[in-house]
């Protein structure tokens, strides 16, 4: 037992003073840490590396939340339990952090040189780079923290370049000119998914292109007339009836004088504009691929700074929007500009910076997508690997049946860098895990290494194996791979868990996981996306700070289903540690009433010991098939009404008259037995939810061991009464429909009534006889009555039937019943005014017709919500007149 183990619980719960404690006694006594055992069944997580510039978010918080429970659930089961925890080098974005730092001090990159800057990266990592991880103990997350990995330490930068190698070898990676999607501010390539496709105001602009040797034109719409310098060809549909007789004739270019020729191809849309369309394969990429087949020249009219080149003539050296605007004036001026149209449409921006991106052809590396993919889409189709919910299998197939080739170079210093070298004596292109020293063909030691770095996605989609120790065969790895679940949002199924996929089918002939759970995004309470630019986000951290971590975890996991959005709303975290509360108070009150508890043979179970064993086994049952089909949003709503509604409102009030009387130490002795049985195994069961909470509690018990984390899950105990659960709803419903009258009826809380039951059947009969001394306690009874038979209703009585139980409260004396009926009588009179008032305004059509849609529905809600409280009100008069 630790030593910090205490003979009586504070009077109230402090999670501030609680949770660093515990996280530090976990961590140094090497909780987290299991090594390869072989006798026991594996179950392994790796974590979605989060960035290393990162700081907590809900998203972040959410995701680590979930992988916690499983594990922390897995590892009371007597699994071998790995959670791989790490974090990502994240290359844009961490450079973006040097450089704004570089440039504050007056410098750049470019002055230090690559080495230099490498190094100040390395020591912005040093010193920045943990805050996540230190954020995510402050969550709770039980990582085997010893076994922590970087996407860039020496064993996952050994696994990029043999998978590298390999696939440059095997002829899936090669070099070559194809349109990218560069981003001007980051100055490097991103990738189709990295691009965020937003709707932006523009104008479709009208443009005449004269046919050659002919007073014919044809008119072509654009969004973007600066790129028109770059046209090498326009295309209409081959069967547009309109502009049959002038395919294969050529156009002059308007401002180039250049010639280009008029081409069909079906993927033009007829409808969209005049259904001719200029194609600048340099700088779309539709056109890109328009020009491959039609094997049209590619001029580049823009720079990597997003300016007018060398091929825009005059315009040369203008920005973008710049060259947009003087082109436009041009165009005008020319008589080219036939009309400008208001037009919106969806543009690319960069994810990191909201740069709009600007399509260019590049020399870059890429990956050969087709037959990697085939084998990664056959795992899902054949079941070898589940997305759960499954609706996230269309998805993820939809987007790998139509995969485009991966570009994976990035013009960046931080990251992998490729493995590749140039001989610059006889142009060899070499290829090595290890950096060569001379070239293998001519010998020459003037070697150069591919400046560019490899995207970041490309080690992350080596994760779940090269954390374990791949390409080595280490105990690790055959132990705990696959791995069991992986546990991620459904916004980067194309990302990373796509990449995960093909990459272990190539590398490992086995998929990298049995399982994807895919979650939804935290979203504010309005449904929108948490952002800077909105000022909606939330910092997990102040959560903690002023709720404590198990509040936000059982928030974060509760009142949702799986792969569904959750909406955050702040009244939801008062509730959780109203929770949290409860189970203080609760289990406050059951120690002090152990004091004097030895362990030893119960006596004869009550009927409500029976019916809490009984509920206590279902509970079991339930939360654990819910953590093993991942819904655990069941799983805690299952123990939130078990703890709160059955163990805490029913069977402590229960307890009491036994606990209390000390004289009868056989009785007392059961209701001790059972609450200790039941609270140990429930805060078992509730541990992987709310672990500081639990461990606090369960430290203070008389138990023996280190830590509740590293207890059994708890079994299921041998008491299966369905009599006892039949019998025990009907007392519990008895007393909720007497003390459901007295609220209705005001009877004053002090003020005990007189409680007569109608109970035809036996069986029913004995039950409440036998739990007389419940209702009487519980309901603020003066005195029951049972009958099997009455000829008649009891006078001034309130009534409430069950099934086959008839239940009256006379209630002379308990209230003034004339006053009661006068001020009933006066809230029926003013909502029969309210009513008129509102019937009149909407039989009158000058208000339906003209006020707003939204305007009249509200007064319509209004009326229907006062006719319902009119109908009640009127009900209850009726039965108060009857008493």
């Amino acid at each position: 037992m630790p030593e910090n183990k205490k003979a009586e619980m504070a009077t109230a719960y402090d999670s501030s003073s609680v949770e660093g404690k515990w996280s530090q006694y976990w961590e140094e006594n090497g909780f987290f840490h299991e090594e390869v055992n072989k006798d026991k069944p594996a179950f392994s997580i790796v974590m979605p590396p989060p960035n290393v510039t990162g700081a907590l978010h809900l998203g972040h918080a959410m995701d680590s939340t979930i992988q916690d429970i499983l594990t922390r659930f897995k590892r009371m089961q007597g699994f071998n339990t790995l959670w791989v925890p790490g974090t990502d080098h994240a290359g844009i974005a961490t450079q973006a952090k040097v450089e704004g730092q570089l440039a504050k001090e007056g410098t750049n990159r470019h002055e230090l040189g690559r080495e230099k800057f490498l190094e100040r990266v390395w020591e912005w990592k040093t010193q920045y780079g943990g805050r996540i991880t230190q954020q995510l103990r402050r969550l709770g997350s039980s990582c085997d923290w010893e076994r922590e990995r970087f996407t860039m330490d020496e064993g996952c930068s050994r696994a990029v370049r043999e998978a590298f190698v390999d696939l440059y070898d095997k002829g899936l990676i090669y070099r070559g000119n194809y349109i990218v999607n560069w981003c001007p501010h980051c100055h490097t390539t991103i990738s189709d998914i990295e691009v965020e496709h937003n709707d932006r105001d523009g104008n479709l602009y009208h443009l005449r292109y004269p046919v050659k040797h002919s007073n014919e034109s044809l008119i072509v719409a654009t969004t973007r007339p600066e790129t028109m310098l770059g046209d090498t060809a326009v295309a209409v549909h081959p069967e547009d009836e309109r502009y049959q007789h002038l395919i294969g004739k050529t156009l002059i270019l308007p401002l180039m004088n250049r010639e280009i020729p008029i081409i069909a191809d079906e993927y033009v849309d007829r409808e969209f504009g005049t259904g001719a369309v200029k194609i600048t394969p340099a700088h779309d990429p539709n056109d890109f691929e328009i020009g491959l087949r039609h094997k049209l020249p590619q001029v580049i009219v823009l720079d990597k700074q997003a300016k007018m080149n060398e091929n825009a003539g005059k315009f040369q050296g203008l920005d973008r929007f710049e060259a947009r605007k003087a082109i436009v004036e041009e165009l005008k001026t020319s008589g080219v500009l036939v009309k400008i149209d208001a037009h919106a449409h969806a543009v690319g921006e960069c994810y990191r910076c909201s740069t709009i991106i600007e399509p260019l052809v590049s020399k870059q590396w890429f990956v050969k997508m087709e037959p990697l993919a085939e084998p990664a889409i056959d795992v899902v189709r054949d079941g070898r690997l589940e997305f759960v919910p499954d609706r996230f299998d269309k998805i993820y197939l939809g987007w790998m049946e139509n995969i485009r080739d991966w570009c994976i170079s990035r013009q960046l210093w931080w990251g992998h860098r490729i493995p590749v070298w140039y001989c610059g004596k006889c142009g060899a292109e070499i290829c090595s895990k290890e950096d060569p020293s001379s070239c293998p063909a001519c010998g020459s030691d003037q070697l150069k290494q591919d400046p560019d770095v490899l995207d970041t996605w490309f080690s992350s989609g080596l994760w779940p194996f090269s954390t374990l120790g791949w390409p080595e065969k280490t105990p690790e790895l055959e132990q705990f791979y696959p791995t069991s679940v992986l546990v991620t949002g459904r916004d980067i199924i194309f990302f990373w868990v796509a990449r995960m996929i093909f990459m272990a089918m190539e590398f490992k002939r086995e998929v990298p996981f049995r399982k994807v759970m895919i979650h939804g995004l935290v979203l504010d309470a309005q449904g929108r996306k948490m952002s800077k630019s909105l000022g909606n986000g939330v910092d997990p951290i102040e959560v903690i700070e002023q709720y404590g971590a198990d509040t936000l975890r059982f928030m974060l996991i509760t009142g949702n289903t799986p792969g569904n959005d959750l909406r955050f709303h702040p009244e939801r975290l008062e509730a959780t540690r109203n929770f949290s509360n409860k189970i203080w108070n609760a289990s406050r009150y059951v120690l002090l009433n152990l004091e004097d508890y030895q362990e030893g043979p119960r006596g004869e179970l009550a009927l409500a010991d029976r019916w809490i064993l009984t509920r206590y086994a279902a509970t079991i049952e339930n939360v654990t098939k819910a953590l093993d089909n991942f819904d655990l949003g069941e799983a805690g709503r299952l123990l939130y009404e078990f703890i709160w509604n059955e163990f805490c409102d029913w069977y402590i009030e229960l307890t009491k008259p036994r606990l209390y009387n000390k004289e009868n130490g056989a009785a007392r002795h059961t209701a001790q037995s059972v609450l200790f049985e039941v609270l140990e195994g429930t805060l078992r069961l509730l541990h992987p939810f709310m672990p500081f909470l639990t461990e606090e509690i369960w430290q203070n018990f008389p138990v023996q061991g280190k830590s509740l984390m590293i207890q059994p899950w708890p079994e299921l105990p041998a008491c299966n009464d369905a009599a006892a659960e039949r019998n025990m709803t009907l007392l519990m419903d008895a007393i909720k429909a007497i003390r459901n009258i007295r609220a209705e009826m005001k009877v004053s809380p002090g003020q005990k009534v007189e409680i007569i039951m109608l109970a035809p059947d036996e069986n029913q009969r004995a039950v409440l006889e036998n739990g007389k001394a419940d209702i009487l306690k519980l309901a603020g009874g003066a005195s029951v009555e049972l009958f099997e038979s009455l000829p008649e209703k009891p006078s001034q009585s309130a009534s409430a039937v069950l099934e086959g139980v008839e239940i009256y409260l006379p209630l002379k004396g308990l209230m003034d019943l004339d006053k009661e009926v006068a001020r009933i009588e006066k809230e029926i009179a003013l909502a029969v005014q309210d009513q008129k008032t509102l019937e009149t305004k909407l039989n009158n059509p000058g208000f339906t017709n003209k006020a707003p849609a939204a305007v009249v529905a509200k007064e319509r809600e209004r009326l229907e919500g006062l006719l319902a409280r009119k109908a009640a009100l009127e009900e209850r008069l009726s039965e108060l007149k009857q008493v």
